[in-house]
This record gives structure tokens, sequence and C-alpha cells, in this order.
């Protein structure tokens, strides 16, 4: 389908079930487009902001091309739409960001051949059939490691780290379920994000390098301005370089890596699609992710992403609510957004902050003054692998 510049009038379709998908709505309304949503929840929050909702689920054909046809343009919001879900929306209607990245990105095998033949740093693996193919490969792979099946997207339950011989075991009742990965658990000090706007020309814009903090299996910070060394910021925008270039996609990416004690980097996973540690730039830069999202599919012009002050994002949790209140009436600095998900859907996170500081070691001492989070442990350990969504 033939990309074309589009204007305010013309209509963007969103697809995908994250909370990325109101405020990539919220954003195209402001400038100007209609907006249609297609989600299998007609209570969702991007279905209540858009103008037009379509309820389906990501595999019904039918309502897919009425959905497509609707638009000018969609747009998947997230990394969890199937592949072919958008290979059949681009018969209709443009889909600039394309179907290739998300094949690649979505099965664990087809990502790291692709990481391997551009020579970057990734975690040594084994492919896993059979239980045998867990002792043999146990050797090389060492402890602990994690299993995981080559498709991404089954969450927590198909997974299963290994930290000593006897927990190969544990493996039985999920191996025969399909083709796994065995991967080794890298020791890392920190993990970083870039966030990167791919224009159709191929041109890269870089958002601030964000470190990012785990608690509780899911992400609960992202800190702009981390203290990195110049050779460690040089390497990280090096890679995240040659691996946009190489990818077929158009639209924001994120590329995450881990940075180990000795300063190495691994890379940790692609996600050709918007991602919670972007959401950090709503107030640190002078535009935001989805903004440069919207404006490259819709070929406008680019502005130079600046930075504009150190900004801490914490994910809230619903246990979270009740303590904030005295911060919601103490803290001027405080920013809250809230994905106004139905109360009767089940959330783990129901919106974030942003803590804006003049730096972002007085904004994390400001949070952790307030001791809501500071009874949750925040460090790195090998269970901060296993995630529906960070281990991937």
């Amino acid at each position: 389908m033939e990309e074309k510049t589009l204007f305010p009038g013309n209509t963007i379709g969103i697809i995908g079930e994250s909370p990325n998908g109101i405020m990539l709505a919220e954003a195209a309304k402001k400038m100007g487009f209609k907006v249609i949503a297609y989600n299998s929840d007609e209570a969702a929050p991007t279905m209540q902001e858009a103008d037009l909702g379509v309820v389906g689920s990501l595999h019904n054909k039918s309502k897919l091309q009425d959905f497509a046809e609707r638009c000018d343009l969609v747009t998947y919001e997230s990394d969890k739409v199937p592949s072919d879900t958008v290979e059949l929306i681009g018969q209709y209607t443009q889909v600039p960001q394309g179907s290739e990245a998300l094949e690649i990105t979505q099965d664990r095998l087809l990502e790291r051949a692709f990481l391997e033949q551009m020579n970057v740093n990734i975690a040594p693996y084994a492919t896993i059939v059979s239980l045998d193919d867990i002792y043999q490969a146990i050797g090389s792979i060492g402890y602990p490691c994690v299993l995981k099946p080559i498709q991404k997207g089954f969450g927590r339950k198909r997974q299963q780290i290994i930290n000593k011989q006897s927990d190969i075991a544990k493996c039985a009742d999920i191996i025969d379920l399909g083709t796994y990965v065995l991967e080794a658990w890298i020791p890392y000090e920190k993990e970083l994000s870039v966030i990167i706007g791919k224009e159709f020309d191929g041109k890269l814009n870089f958002f601030p390098i964000v470190e990012n903090l785990y608690q509780d299996h899911h992400l609960f910070q992202s800190i702009t301005k981390s203290q990195l060394d110049a050779d460690v910021q040089s390497e990280v925008h090096r890679i995240a370089a040659e691996i946009a270039t190489q990818l077929e996609y158009v639209g924001i990416l994120e590329i995450a890596f881990f940075l180990t004690k000795s300063g190495s980097l691994y890379v940790k996973r692609v996600v050709p699609a918007p991602h919670k540690a972007g959401f950090v730039f709503e107030k640190a830069t002078n535009i935001s992710m989805f903004e440069i999202h919207l404006r490259t599919l819709v070929r406008m012009p680019i502005p130079q992403v600046r930075f504009v002050q150190p900004t801490v994002m914490v994910a809230i949790k619903n246990e979270d609510l009740e303590p904030l209140r005295m911060q919601w009436i103490l803290k001027d600095n405080w920013f809250y957004r809230f994905y106004r998900y139905p109360q009767t859907k089940r959330m783990v996170n129901p919106g974030y902050l942003l803590v804006l500081a003049e730096t972002t070691t007085m904004a994390i001492h400001q949070i952790e003054a307030t001791n809501i989070w500071n009874d949750k442990n925040t460090e790195i350990d090998t269970s901060k692998g296993m995630t529906d969504e960070e281990i991937q």
C-alpha cells in the first residue's frame, strides 16, 4: 500500500490493547486527525477516546478488513499485535510500521538470528525441544539461566528459572508445549533503554538514554539522565543505530540493553512499537514519543529532540493509590497519568506519575522519602526475569 502524507481531517486507525492506545489517540486528536480504534474490549480507554470503535478479535478477518478500509493509515500501539494481523490490514490501507519487524521480534529465535548477524552481544542461548536438550546445553549456558518459549506473550507460566540441576526437572510440565530457548542470565548492573523514531528515509531521531528499574517483575521506574560514561553512551547509540537501520520499520521503537559491572553491553530486546520506558519523555523532552511516532507515520517534519528537565517515571499500582493521596495535595512537581481503564478490568498498573527535579538524584530522593515504595524490592536478581512483559 502506497504511503502518503496525512493532514488534519484524515483518519488514523489504532489497533492494540495496551495503555499506549489512549495516549496515541489523544495525541492524534490534538493534531486534528479522526481516530478509529480496534479492540476486543468495547470499554477500553482507547475505544472511549476514539471517534469510532470497532470491537473484534485480532484474528477476525472480516472485522479487521472493515476497520482497515475506514482508515487512511493504521498504527499498532503494541508489539503484542500479531504480525499476520498487521499483514492482513496492510492489504487494505497503509501501515507504515509494516509487519516484518513484528515477525522478527515476536519469535525469540528469529530475533536472536537477526541480532547475531550484526555481531552484537546477546546472552548465550540454546534451542530446546526436550529435557535432554537442557541437560546437554547447561554445560555451555551455565547457571542461572531461563527457559522461555520461542513465541513471546505466553507469560510466566511458560517460563522457568534454572538455578541448579535439580531445577531442570521442573521444566517437564511445559517442555512438551513447544520449542524453547534456554538463555544464560546476564549479571547486569543496569538496564538501559533507548527510544528511537525512525523516518521513512531511514533518519533516526534519538531520545535520551533511560535507565529502567524493576519491582515485583514489572517496570517500576524509568530515569532520564542516568549517570553513564561517555563511552557507554556512545556504544549504546552505535549499536542501537545499527539495529534500527537494519530493521524494516518506520515509527517509534525501543531497544533495551543490559550493562554489566565491567562495562559490557548486551542487547536484551527490540520492541517495534512505543514502550513504557518512553512515558518519561512526556515531561523530560520537548516532544513526546507518541507525537514523534505520529508525525513520522503521517510524514510531517520531525523536530530535534531536546532534553528539558530531569524526570523520573514511577509506575503506580492499585495499592499505591491510597498513600499517594497525601502526595497529591503536597507535591507541585509530581504529575499524574491514569489510563482510565474500567474498575472491573484488572490492571497491575492503573497509571504512572512523573517526578521533576533539578537532578534525577533529587527526584529519586523525594520518591524514597515518601516511604510508599521503600519496603518493596527493586534490587537486581534473577526473579526479575520472570515477567510477562519485560523478559522479552
